[in-house]
C-alpha cells in the first residue's frame, strides 16, 4: 500500500483524482475558517475515504469516481442538499455505499480475509453475493452512526424508520450494482502481485 500511495500519477485520470484529493483538503480548511465546526468535521471525515483508493492502487477512472462520490456525499451534507433536493439522499446512498463496498472488498482481499476480486481467483458469482451483503452491513453501520448523532449530539439529524429502511434498501441495491461491476471488470490498476497470494495463504493458515 505504501508503494501505491507514494507512486506519482501517470495518467490524466490519476492526476484528476489527486486534484480532487487536494480539493478535499482545501475544503476542510475553508470549512474550518468560514463555516461551522460541524461542517469542518463532516468535510474532514471524507479525507480517509479519499486517500484509500490511492493506497489500494485502483485504476484511475475508479479513483476519480470514488473521489467525486465521496466529496458529493460530504458536501451535500454541508449544503443541506439531502433535505432540499428530493431523492438526492437515496441516490447518494446507492452510489456511495456501492463504491465503499468495492473498497471494502479490495481490503478484504488484500488482507487475506476473503478472496472477492477476480484477480484473487474468486468466481464471478462471488462479488454478486458478497458485495450486497457488505453494502447492507455498511448501511447498517451508517444508520447506527446517524442514530447516535441524533440521540447524543443534535436532534437536527433526520432519523425516522422510513428513512432508515429506504437508505438501507438503496445501499443494498448499490452493493448489487457494485457486485455486477466487480464480477465483470477489474478496478485495480495492475494484476496484484504475490502479496495478495501470500495474504490469502496466511489467512487460511491462521484458520487452521
Amino acid at each position: 500500500m505504501k508503494e501505491d500511495f507514494l507512486r506519482p500519477p501517470q495518467s490524466l485520470a490519476e492526476w484528476s483524482a489527486d486534484a480532487l484529493r487536494v480539493l478535499g483538503i482545501i475544503g476542510v480548511l475553508i470549512a474550518a475558517i468560514w463555516l461551522a465546526p460541524t461542517d469542518a468535521g463532516i468535510a474532514a471525515l471524507a479525507l480517509p475515504a479519499l486517500m484509500l483508493p490511492r493506497m489500494l492502487g485502483v485504476r484511475g477512472w475508479f479513483d476519480v469516481v470514488v473521489c467525486l462520490t465521496v466529496l458529493a456525499a460530504a458536501w451535500s451534507n454541508v449544503f443541506d442538499l439531502y433535505r432540499s433536493v428530493p431523492g438526492w439522499d437515496l441516490l447518494l446512498h446507492l452510489s456511495c455505499t456501492g463504491i465503499l463496498a468495492v473498497i471494502a472488498a479490495l481490503i478484504l482481499t488484500r488482507t487475506g480475509v476473503a478472496a472477492v476480486t477476480r484477480e484473487s481467483g474468486a468466481r464471478a458469482r462471488t462479488p454478486l453475493i458478497l458485495l450486497p451483503l457488505i453494502a447492507l452491513a455498511l448501511s447498517a453501520v451508517w444508520e447506527m452512526i446517524e442514530w447516535l448523532g441524533w440521540a447524543y449530539l443534535s436532534d437536527d439529524i433526520f432519523v425516522t424508520y422510513q428513512d432508515t429502511i429506504g437508505d438501507m434498501v438503496f445501499g443494498g441495491l448499490g452493493g448489487l450494482a457494485a457486485g455486477v461491476v466487480l464480477a465483470r471488470t477489474s478496478v485495480e490498476r495492475a494484476v496484484p502481485d504475490t502479496r495478495i497470494e501470500d495474504a490469502l495463504r496466511s489467512g487460511r493458515a491462521g484458520k487452521e
